[in-house]
C-alpha cells in the first residue's frame, strides 16, 4: 500500500487547484472565485455546481468562459540531521485554467454541456528534488566513515517535474416538475494524464577530504550494490486513463428570494496505466494499472435575496474520499473532507456588482498519510472580485482569492537516527476572469 500512496501523493502534489477534496477541483469559474460559494449557482456555471438551477435562466442561448492564473508555493521543512539544507519549494505556475459552459434553455427544459479540469491542471516543478529522495544519499558519509575512510559530506543533484490534468467532459438534461422544483440528470467523463520527468544525478562524496563520484568511490572498493544504488537515475512516464461520473441535481426555489440545491456526484471509477519510457526508480512498471478514483460528492446549497441587489449564499460540499478505491490508501483518511462557504453580493449599479466569500476546507488525515510526497493540509479562503453587466446580454466577471493554510508539523524518523522535526505548507493565489454572454 505505501507504493499507492507514494503514486497519489504525487498527484497530490501535482493537484493546483486553488480549492478543492483530495482529487476534485471546486474552483471551477470565475464568478466562484469572487464569491467561494456557487452550489445555489441560478446562473452559468450552475452547469457544474447545480444543474438542476438552469432552468431558472431565461430562454434562449447562454455561453460562458472563464479561466484562472494560479499561483501556489508548496513548502517542507525537514530538520533531518545530516541535510544540507532544510528547505524544500515545489512551485507551482498555472497559467491556463479554463472552464466553458454552454446551455440552452427552452421553456421547462434545459440542455447543458461543461468542459474543464476536474483535477489537476498544471505543472509542479521541485528544482531541488523532495527530503524523501535526498534523505539516503545524505546519510553516505556516515556509511563511509564506518568503513574506516573519513567522510564529511555529500552533495546531489535531484529534480522532479510533472505535469496532471483531469479534463471533465458534462452534459445535463434539466427539467421544471414546477414553478418551484426542477430536478437534473447528468454524466461527467473524465479524461486523465499524467506525466512525469525526473533525475537523481551527480551523487558525489568526499572521502579523505577530496571530492569524487560515489559511484566511482564504491565502484573502487568493490560495493556494487552501493554502487548501483548511487548511480544516476532517470524518469520519464505517462499515465492515462478514463472514468465516468453519474450526477443528480435538485433544486428548490419557493420565492423569487430563495433557493435551495442539492446534488450527488457518484464515485468515479477511474483507473491509469503506466506507459514508461524509462523509470531507474522501479517506482513506475510499464504497463502497470492502479485505481485512483475520484471520491463521490454530496453538496448543498442556499441562495437568499435580502434585496433585489443583495444576496448572499452558503455552500457545503462533502467527499467521500473513504469510499474511494486508492489501492487501499483510502484507510489513511480518518474523516471524510468538506468544504463550507458562503459569500455575498451587492449590485452597485446596473454596472457594477460587487462580491466577496470565505471557504474552509477541512482534511483528517492519519499521520501516516501525511509526509513530503504526500499531504494535505486544511485552509481558509477569501476571496473577492465584481462584475460588469456590460450589455443586456454581456458581462464580464473578475475575482482573486488567497489561500491560508494551516501549518502541519510531524515527527518523523530514519532508523537509527533519532527522531526529527518537519513541516509542511504552502500558499495560493488564483486570479480569474470570466466572460457570459445570452444569445
Amino acid at each position: 500500500m505505501r507504493k499507492t500512496v507514494c503514486l497519489l501523493g504525487i498527484l497530490a502534489l501535482l493537484a493546483s487547484s486553488a480549492t478543492a477534496g483530495i482529487l476534485t477541483n471546486n474552483n471551477q469559474s470565475a464568478t466562484f472565485i469572487r464569491l467561494l460559494s456557487r452550489n445555489a449557482s441560478l446562473d452559468v456555471d450552475a452547469v457544474y455546481y447545480n444543474p438542476a438551477g438552469l432552468v431558472k435562466l431565461s430562454d434562449g442561448f447562454h455561453l460562458s468562459l472563464h479561466n484562472q492564473i494560479i499561483t501556489q508555493d508548496k513548502k517542507i521543512l525537514n530538520g533531518f540531521p545530516l541535510l544540507n539544507d532544510p528547505n524544500y519549494l515545489g512551485e507551482v505556475r498555472v497559467p491556463f485554467f479554463p472552464n466553458l459552459y454552454a446551455v440552452y434553455k427552452k421553456g421547462n427544459l434545459a440542455i447543458s454541456f461543461g468542459v474543464g479540469p476536474n483535477a489537476g491542471g498544471g505543472t509542479a516543478d521541485f528544482k531541488t528534488g523532495l527530503p524523501s529522495f535526498e534523505i539516503p544519499f545524505s546519510t553516505l558519509p556516515v556509511l563511509i566513515s564506518n568503513m574506516g575512510v573519513p567522510t564529511t559530506d555529500y552533495d546531489v543533484d535531484i529534480a522532479f517535474k510533472g505535469e496532471s490534468v483531469f479534463m471533465g467532459y458534462q452534459l445535463n438534461f434539466s427539467y421544471a416538475l414546477s414553478p418551484s422544483l426542477a430536478l437534473g440528470v447528468g454524466a461527467r467523463l473524465i479524461a486523465a494524464t499524467n506525466k512525469y520527468e525526473g533525475s537523481i544525478t551527480n551523487v558525489m562524496i568526499n572521502p579523505n577530504g577530496t571530492w569524487v563520484s560515489a559511484y566511482d568511490f564504491f565502484m573502487s572498493v568493490g560495493q556494487t550494490g552501493y554502487a548501483a544504488m548511487v548511480a544516476d537515475k532517470q524518469v520519464d512516464v505517462k499515465q492515462t486513463g478514463t472514468g465516468f461520473t453519474p450526477i443528480l441535481s435538485l433544486n428548490f426555489t419557493p420565492s423569487e428570494s430563495l433557493a435551495f440545491s442539492l446534488k450527488y456526484e457518484f464515485n468515479t471509477k477511474l483507473e491509469l496505466t503506466n506507459k514508461t519510457t524509462v523509470d531507474d526508480t522501479g517506482m513506475f512498471p510499464d504497463g502497470e494499472k492502479f485505481r485512483n478514483d475520484i471520491p463521490a460528492i454530496l453538496s448543498a446549497g442556499l441562495r437568499y435575496a435580502f434585496t433585489p441587489a443583495f444576496r448572499s449564499y452558503l455552500s457545503f460540499s462533502y467527499y467521500f474520499d473513504r469510499s474511494a478505491n486508492w489501492e487501499g490508501a483510502e484507510a489513511l483518511v480518518n474523516k471524510n473532507s468538506y468544504e463550507l462557504g458562503a459569500g455575498l453580493e451587492y449590485d452597485l449599479s446596473r454596472l457594477v456588482t460587487l462580491s466577496a466569500g470565505y471557504l474552509r476546507t477541512q482534511f483528517d488525515l492519519a499521520p501516516e498519510y501525511q509526509d513530503d510526497i504526500n499531504h494535505e493540509l486544511s485552509s481558509d479562503t477569501i476571496g473577492g472580485g465584481l462584475k460588469l453587466n456590460l450589455t443586456n446580454r454581456l458581462s464580464l466577471e473578475l475575482g482573486a482569492i488567497y489561500v491560508f493554510y494551516k501549518k502541519y508539523e510531524k515527527q518523523d524518523s530514519v532508523y537509527p537516527f533519532p527522531a526529527y522535526p518537519v513541516t509542511f505548507n504552502r500558499s495560493t493565489w488564483d486570479a480569474a476572469v470570466g466572460i457570459n454572454y445570452r444569445f
